[in-house]
């Protein structure tokens, strides 16, 4: 899998940084408050879970399944969003993303969320990708600002693969472009 990586954008310690500032941030923010947060699989799985542990108050947590990539290298902008099952009327709903990138995802998804009546929902992305996005949506906490390159790690996949990668990095081109 190493020899996939052109070159290795977010170290496991930085990611590590990012975490402990990630989470300081949320529970300031959050500590007296009912704190839901929302996992969007598969890609934060991995964030979602370290996030979580480094947070010193409950939590809430559930997973849904939203995507707009099918295997790809770009948005098709057609999200899939898988309906939610639990209640989050009155509660704060925090979205862990693993990626920020064209905001097709995530507008559609806080969309929905909102018919749902929460008291609130933000972002928190590990990765922004400012560079790409076609939709007005900023996340409330940001672990990195990326270039325009495709990266894969830290639950980050291209095809399903590379998921389990300690690292984010950027993918050879040649990888996917075959």
């Amino acid at each position: 899998m190493n020899q996939d990586i052109a070159k290795v954008l977010l170290s496991e310690d930085e990611i590590s940084e990012i975490i402990n500032r990630l989470s300081s941030e949320v529970t300031k923010d959050y500590k007296n408050k009912n704190l839901c947060l929302l996992c969007v699989l598969k890609g934060s799985l991995i964030f979602c879970a370290d996030l979580m542990r480094r947070l010193d108050f409950p939590v809430e947590l559930i997973c849904i399944s939203a995507s707009s990539y099918k295997n790809a290298t770009v948005s098709s902008g057609n999200v899939e969003i898988n309906s939610l099952t639990d209640n989050i009327t009155g509660k704060d709903v925090l979205i862990i993303e693993d990626i920020l990138d064209t905001g097709n995802t995530l507008s559609n998804l806080i969309k929905y969320l909102k018919e749902l009546s929460p008291a609130s929902v933000e972002i928190c992305t590990i990765l922004d990708k400012p560079s790409r996005r076609v939709k007005d949506i900023s996340a409330k906490y940001v672990g990195s600002v990326i270039p325009d390159e495709f990266v894969v790690g830290y639950g980050l996949d291209y095809n399903q693969r590379y998921r389990n990668l300690p690292y984010i990095g950027i993918l050879k081109p040649e990888i996917y472009n075959n």
